[in-house]
C-alpha cells in the first residue's frame, strides 16, 4: 500500500494571548465563515472585526488560562490515533492540520510531502459536516492539489463527516450516562444538547447539510442512553445581524427556566475537544444565563478529548476508508447544485431571502465602519463634517 498518511483536520486556536487578534484575522478572513458579495473586501473586514473584537476575546481566553488547550488535546488526539493503528498492525502516520492557528494545514501538507506519504487519509474531527467547517478545508485542500503538481501523485481519500458512527455515538451516550450518575435524580435531568450554530442561509441557500445532521445525531445518541430523559438540542456562538439557526443556547435555557427546570447536564454535540467555546462560553456564560434563569445544578460533559472509545472510532474510520473507494473533494464540496461553496456562482437582487440577508450583512458592515470611525476618529462621516 505504500507509506500511509491520516490527516486530522480542526479549527486551530491561539496559544497565548498574542495569538488572539492574529488568530481572529484568519478566522475571519475565511469567506466560508464570512460571505461577502465583493472578495476585495475580505481582508479589510477581517483585519477590522479582529481589531474590534481583539481585547473581549483575549479577555475570555484569559479565564481559561491564556490559551486555547485545542492544540494539545488534538495532538494527544493524534498521537493516540497512531499509537492505536499501530497496535492493529496498521503503520500510519499522524498529522495535524488546523485551519486558522499553527500547525496550519499548509504545514501539515508540507510535512507530509517530506515524509513520502503515498496514501493520506483526510480526517475533520468536526463529525457533522458543515460548509463553515469541514467544507472550509477541504476548499483549501483542493486548492492545493490542483496548484501543486506533487499532491496528485499521493492517493487521498476524504471522510467527509461521521456523525453516525457507533463507536462515536457510543462514546457520548457513555459520558452523558457518567455525568447523569452525579444527580441525585437523574431520570429528572434535562439534557441539553448545545451545538456551534451557522447562518440559516448557509442552511436554506447554500444546501448546507449541517442542521440535517446535527438533529440526527442527538436522535442517535439519546437512543443509546439508558433512561427516557427529555432533551433539547440548541445552538450557540452566533455572531453579527444575520439570522442563526435556532433556538440559541442563551434563549433555550432562559426557556428551560421558566419551566421550572431545575437540574440541566449540558452536552457539548458539536465538539470533541476541550476549547474556548466549551470552557468559556458554556462553562461561563452560559453557566451565568442558566442560573439566573433559576437552574439550579448545571452540569456538563465534558469533550471526548483521547475517550478510549472514541479514539477506536477514529481508528474504525480510517481503516475503513482506506479499504473502501476514495472520495474525492469533488464528491463532497461539489456533490450537487444545491450546495454551494463560496463563491456563489450568481447574485440575486429583488424581495429574495438572498437579499434580505445581504440587506441584514450591509446593515453589519455600515455598523462596522460607524464602531471604528467613532473609535478612531477618523472615517467618511468626520471627512464631511457629520462627526
Amino acid at each position: 500500500m505504500g507509506l500511509v498518511g491520516v490527516l486530522l483536520l480542526n479549527l486551530g486556536g491561539p496559544d497565548q494571548i498574542e495569538d488572539v487578534r492574529p488568530f481572529l484575522y484568519n478566522l475571519f478572513s475565511d469567506p466560508e465563515i464570512i460571505r461577502l458579495p465583493f472578495p476585495w473586501l475580505q481582508k479589510p473586514l477581517a483585519w477590522l472585526i479582529s481589531s474590534l473584537r481583539a481585547s473581549k476575546s483575549q479577555a475570555n481566553y484569559r479565564q481559561i488560562g491564556g490559551g486555547s488547550p485545542l492544540r494539545r488535546i488534538t495532538e494527544a488526539q493524534g498521537q493516540a490515533l497512531q499509537e492505536q493503528l499501530a497496535a492493529r498492525g496498521s503503520e500510519a502516520r499522524v498529522y495535524i492540520g488546523m485551519r486558522y492557528w499553527h500547525p496550519f494545514t499548509e504545514e501539515a501538507i508540507a510535512k507530509i510531502k517530506r515524509d513520502g506519504i503515498e496514501k493520506l487519509v483526510i480526517l475533520p474531527l468536526y463529525p457533522q459536516f458543515s460548509i463553515s467547517t469541514s467544507g472550509s478545508s477541504f476548499r483549501v485542500l483542493e486548492e492545493m492539489w490542483l496548484q501543486d503538481p506533487e499532491l496528485s501523485q499521493i492517493d487521498y481519500t476524504l471522510i467527509p463527516s461521521w456523525y453516525s458512527n457507533p463507536g462515536y455515538l457510543q462514546a457520548m451516550a457513555d459520558l452523558i450516562e457518567q455525568e447523569l450518575e452525579n444527580f441525585t435524580h437523574p431520570e429528572q435531568v434535562q439534557i441539553f444538547f448545545s451545538a456551534h450554530g451557522v447562518p440559516v442561509s448557509y442552511v436554506e441557500e447554500a444546501g448546507d447539510p449541517y442542521q440535517q445532521e446535527i438533529e440526527e445525531c442527538t436522535r442517535l445518541i439519546m437512543q443509546q442512553v439508558k433512561g427516557e430523559n427529555n432533551y433539547t438540542l440548541a445552538y450557540q456562538s452566533r455572531v453579527g445581524p444575520v439570522e442563526w439557526l435556532r433556538p440559541y443556547t442563551d434563549d433555550a435555557l432562559k426557556e428551560l427556566g421558566e419551566k421550572g427546570v431545575k437540574d440541566l447536564l449540558v452536552v457539548p454535540i458539536s465538539f470533541v475537544s476541550e476549547h474556548i467555546e466549551t470552557l468559556q462560553e458554556i462553562d461561563i456564560e452560559y453557566r451565568e444565563v442558566a442560573e439566573e434563569a433559576g437552574i439550579e445544578n448545571f452540569q456538563r460533559v465534558p469533550a471526548l478529548n483521547t475517550h478510549p472509545v472514541f479514539i477506536n472510532s477514529l481508528v474504525e474510520l480510517v481503516t475503513t476508508a482506506l479499504e473502501a473507494k476514495p472520495c474525492t473533494f469533488a464528491e463532497v464540496i461539489h456533490p450537487k447544485d444545491n450546495m454551494k461553496m463560496y463563491p456563489q456562482e450568481r447574485w440575486e437582487w429583488g424581495l429574495t431571502t438572498t437579499a434580505e440577508v445581504w440587506n441584514g450583512r450591509l446593515a453589519m458592515l455600515g455598523f462596522i465602519a460607524l464602531v471604528f470611525e467613532l473609535i478612531s476618529g477618523h472615517g467618511l462621516l468626520h471627512f464631511v463634517g457629520i462627526l
